[in-house]
């Protein structure tokens, strides 16, 4: 599961640059890719998940989209994580640094899709 993190994150890092994302957005989407990434194999049944990226509209917001397999519709539960959890701070940071984020069923894999929006270009 590191190395499916770990892949998602180099491959939005490098999508970003090529769109020349600047560079606090860029390391913000990376955090979300992460945290999104992380609990969608974490907190569903899913072998796999799909991560999209999208420009919108003016080309102003960056949209992150994570598919999973996963058999639930509802929409990820935040944690809240004492002082010496090691985890559980994943959607508080994803509340934190997105402009606005939610979740519905996936139109592009068998479970739900989790999405942020940042504001890419200012």
């Amino acid at each position: 599961m590191r190395s499916s993190a770990r892949s998602a994150r180099d491959t939005v890092r490098a999508r970003l640059r090529s769109w020349e994302v600047p560079g606090d957005t860029c390391c913000d989407a990376v955090l979300l890719v992460s945290e999104l990434t992380t609990n969608a194999l974490l907190h569903t049944d899913s072998a796999q998940v799909l991560c999209g990226l999208t420009l919108t509209g003016d080309e102003r917001s960056l949209r992150i989209e994570i598919h999973d397999e996963g058999r639930t519709d509802e929409q990820p539960r935040e944690h809240r994580a004492g002082p010496g959890e090691e985890s559980g701070r994943g959607l508080f940071l994803v509340r934190q640094l997105a402009d606005r984020w939610g979740s519905g069923r996936s139109t592009r894999a068998e479970g739900k899709v989790v999405w942020a929006e940042l504001t890419a270009f200012t």
